[in-house]
């Protein structure tokens, strides 16, 4: 019988279900298995699966898509890129043109306003090669110019020898199944 307890996120009670975490943490390794496989996995009832799975997907805590090797791509780097806005200057964003920004360069895998480092902007990047990350960085400057200063980029060589830990999802799904058993 799966448990019922509420599984908690670290900043209170989320409302998952441990067997929904599980079942996200199972989907993370591997979004292409059926629900009869992640049913016996879980080991509940191939309908419990489907039946949460569309759940999660409605509420927008799943989604799916590949993780592609982005060197074997023809991908030499990714940019994290970070600026400031000039609160003076606009006190509001317009958070609309900037998802139309991100829209329109699809380069850009994340974009956001945060802060850390003396910065509140930030957006990460794939680029073919130091030429498209130039020429992206100048249409970025461009378009906000007049909104936010992009201040720097930390650029890193997908063909580095010293790639730590490549993009993956999949060590973070053991980390979402151990800490539903911490």
């Amino acid at each position: 019988m799966a448990s019922k307890k509420r599984f908690d996120c670290g900043i209170g009670e989320c409302g998952l279900k441990d067997i929904e975490l599980r079942l996200i943490s199972e989907l993370v390794k591997n979004s292409r298995r059926s629900d009869r496989e992640l049913a016996k996995v879980l080991r509940v009832s191939q309908p419990t699966v489907s039946r949460m799975r569309v759940r999660l997907e409605k509420q927008g805590l799943i989604d799916y898509t590949a993780v592609p090797n982005l060197a074997k791509l023809g991908y030499e780097m990714i940019a994290v890129t970070f600026g400031n806005r000039d609160f003076k200057k606009h006190p509001e964003i317009n958070l609309q043109k900037a998802k139309d920004f991100a829209e329109k360069h699809p380069e850009i895998i994340f974009g956001a306003f945060g802060n850390g480092l003396g910065y509140d902007r930030i957006a990460i990047s794939i680029h073919r090669n130091y030429s498209d990350f130039s020429k992206f960085m100048e249409e970025m400057r461009k378009e906000w110019a007049d909104v936010i200063d992009v201040k720097d980029s930390f650029k890193v060589s997908l063909s580095s020898k010293e790639i730590i830990q490549p993009i993956s999802l999949k060590h973070f799904a053991e980390h979402l199944k151990n800490k539903k058993e911490s």
